[in-house]
């Protein structure tokens, strides 16, 4: 389904119907194509420049962060 106008021309962007006036429901709707598309996580980035080094850092404590977690869980489930 293409957001049109009413000239029939496509808008680019996110919508959503509101269906028998059910606000929340429309909402939640929107909030999940907005996290889908990445929308958030975008915005976040671009609100403040970071350094390729700082950037590379960060990811690199995250993917640490993730093997300890996964050699914690395996400790657990499995013992060693």
């Amino acid at each position: 389904m293409r957001n049109k106008d009413q000239q029939g021309h496509s808008i680019p962007g996110l919508s959503v119907e509101v269906r028998n006036g059910d606000i929340n429901q429309a909402l939640r709707k929107f909030k999940k194509k907005v996290t889908e598309a990445g929308i958030i996580q975008e915005v976040r980035e671009r609100q403040e420049y970071v350094k390729p080094s700082e950037r590379r850092a960060k990811a690199k404590a995250a993917g640490r962060a993730r093997y300890l977690k996964k050699l914690a869980k395996r400790k657990i489930d499995k013992g060693y």
